[in-house]
C-alpha cells in the first residue's frame, strides 16, 4: 500500500476500499460530512462554497486532485489562507523540538526519542526504558492523552513530510506524538493481536481539531497511512479492511472540525430572523456566546468528541469548566 506519497489522491484512497473515504469524511457532530469551511473552493460552483459539506463526488474522479496538502498548493492560495486563517505550518525540527519538551518533562530525562543537531536529529537505537524514575510504564505513555490544537495536516502528531519543505520521512526518522507512541507499541508488543490492540489505544489518546475542512480529511489520512506505513514495516503484508475502517472509525472521531475559540462547528453560530417589524425590517436574535464571548452559550453546534476510556461522547466545551455543558 506504498502507493501514496505527499499529495494523497482520493481516487486512490477510494480504490483500496469504497468504506474508506466516507468514514474519514464525517462529522461526528453534525452527523453529516465535515464542511470545507473555506471560500478558496468556492470558484467552482455549487457543491464547494464554505458552508458546503465536502462529498465523495467532490473530490473522486474527475475531481481527484482538488484537495492538496499546502506545500502542493500554489502560492496564491497559500497566501490567501495566510491571511484569511492565519495558516502557517510549521517545519519538521520545530515539531520535534516542541514534541521533546513535553517528553522531557513526561520522562523526566532528555534524549528519550531522538537527539537534536541544530534543525536535524539523529533518532535513538536503544529501546525506550520503561518504568521510569516514578514509576511510568510504556502502557502509561501509549494510553496519555494528548492534542494537538489547530493541527492543519496534523505535523505534530505524524511527520509522514515536512509540512514546509515536502520531504518525505523515513519511518525511523518520524517524531509525531502518534509516531512516538507507535514506537513504544513496536518495542513492547510481541504478536500481532497485541500490536493492533496497543496501535489501537495509541490512535484513541490523540487527538487534534482544524478549522478547514480540506486539512481534516488530509490530517485524517495521514494518520490512516501513517497507520498503514507501520503495520506494513512490521509485518510485511497489508492491514485488513476491518482494521482499518476501525482506525478510520477513531479518526472520524479524535481529529475533528471545530472553531477553536467557540468550541463549535465553524460559523454555525447564524443570526435568525425573529419576526416582521415593520413591512422593510426584521427583527433579528443575535448569539448570545458570540455577544458575550461566553464559551457555552453558542447557538452553534457544538463538537463533540469520543472519550474512549469511558466509552462515552461528550462536548468539547465541557472540558472547560465541569457541568457547564451537558453530556451527550
Amino acid at each position: 500500500m506504498n502507493q501514496f506519497q505527499i499529495d494523497i489522491n482520493e481516487n486512490t484512497l477510494q480504490k483500496m476500499n469504497s468504506k474508506l473515504l466516507p468514514v474519514l469524511l464525517k462529522d461526528r457532530s453534525s452527523g453529516k460530512n465535515i464542511i470545507w469551511a473555506t471560500d478558496i473552493y468556492a470558484s467552482r460552483g455549487g457543491g464547494y462554497q464554505k458552508n458546503d459539506s465536502i462529498t465523495i463526488s467532490s473530490i473522486t474522479g474527475y475531481y481527484g486532485q482538488v484537495i492538496k496538502p499546502r506545500i502542493v498548493k500554489s502560492k496564491k492560495e497559500q497566501n490567501k489562507r495566510i491571511k484569511q486563517k492565519a495558516e502557517v505550518f510549521t517545519p519538521a525540527w520545530v515539531c520535534n523540538k516542541q514534541n521533546n519538551l513535553v517528553d522531557n518533562v513526561w520522562f523526566g530525562t532528555k534524549n528519550v526519542f531522538n537527539l537534536e543537531q541544530g534543525n536535524e536529529w539523529s533518532e535513538t537505537v536503544d529501546k525506550i526504558p520503561f518504568p521510569t524514575v516514578d514509576g511510568k510504564t510504556w502502557q502509561d505513555y501509549v494510553l496519555d492523552t494528548r492534542l494537538e490544537i489547530t493541527c492543519g495536516e496534523a505535523p505534530y502528531l505524524v511527520s509522514r513530510y515536512d509540512t514546509v519543505t515536502g520531504e518525505l520521512i523515513e519511518l525511523s526518522h518520524r517524531i509525531g506524538i502518534l509516531d512516538r507512541k507507535i514506537r513504544v507499541v513496536n518495542e513492547n508488543t510481541t504478536c500481532e493481536k497485541e500490536w493492533i490492540q496497543w496501535a489501537k489505544t495509541a490512535f484513541q489518546s490523540t487527538y487534534g481539531y482544524e478549522w478547514q475542512g480540506d486539512n481534516v480529511l488530509i490530517a485524517r489520512e495521514n494518520l490512516l497511512l501513517s497507520y498503514i506505513d507501520y503495520y506494513t514495516s512490521r509485518y510485511h503484508k497489508d492491514p485488513s479492511i476491518e482494521n482499518l475502517l476501525e482506525i478510520a472509525e477513531i479518526l472520524s472521531w479524535n481529529i475533528w472540525q471545530m472553531d477553536g475559540l467557540k468550541f463549535v462547528i465553524p460559523d454555525s453560530c447564524e443570526d435568525t430572523d425573529t419576526g416582521q417589524l415593520s413591512l422593510f425590517q426584521k427583527e433579528k436574535t443575535y448569539c448570545e456566546g458570540c455577544a458575550t464571548n461566553n464559551p457555552f452559550l453558542h447557538r452553534g453546534t457544538y463538537c463533540k468528541i469520543r472519550d474512549w476510556k469511558a466509552n462515552k461522547t461528550i462536548k468539547f466545551v465541557s472540558l472547560l469548566k465541569k457541568g457547564k455543558a451537558n453530556e451527550s
